[in-house]
């Protein structure tokens, strides 16, 4: 049990440590042009940076022609919370990737944490407030390939 113990971290440290390492020494492949509009690298995309953390799309209309699904990473720092909003023309599945938060809902809350996923219906207005110490980290995906936003709040400046 031991040996499989040890092989199985070994194994976890060098995965971990692989795109690190790519990072640092620029050895990130490009992507064949045959794959342009079907495959992108987050190393290569921008990141919109906000008072309250981060949103990076990585999957949408405009990155993927004919896309049906809008997908990003999103960031919320510690005592930070986004705008309360909602979307008109798609629902949104949040995956919470590290840290934990409150997560608001037509009025209710619910706390979440990694590990946890939350289905929110077209029109429900929603946001969620980092309620840790570390980065709220979350992978969002959205039915339409162009996502529609209305904040019902003002964003923070940055």
């Amino acid at each position: 049990m031991k040996r499989f113990t040890m092989a199985a971290l070994t194994l976890v440290l060098c995965l971990a440590g692989a795109p690190a390492d790519e990072k640092e020494h620029g050895q990130r492949p490009p992507i064949p042009a045959a794959w342009s509009g079907k495959v992108t690298d987050a190393a290569q995309l921008p990141v919109e940076q906000s008072a309250w953390g981060t949103l990076q799309w990585v999957c949408n209309e405009k990155l993927m022609p004919g896309s049906a699904q809008t997908v990003g990473l999103a960031t919320i720092l510690p005592g930070k919370r986004n705008p309360v909003h909602y979307h008109p023309n798609c629902e949104e599945v949040l995956y919470v990737i590290a840290g934990q938060g409150l997560h608001s809902y037509d009025g209710r809350t619910i706390p979440l944490k990694a590990g946890m996923t939350i289905r929110i219906p077209a029109k429900v207005k929603h946001n969620m407030v980092n309620t840790g110490t570390e980065t709220l980290r979350t992978l969002v995906s959205f039915s339409s390939g162009d996502r529609k936003t209305v904040f019902l709040e003002e964003q923070p400046a940055k």
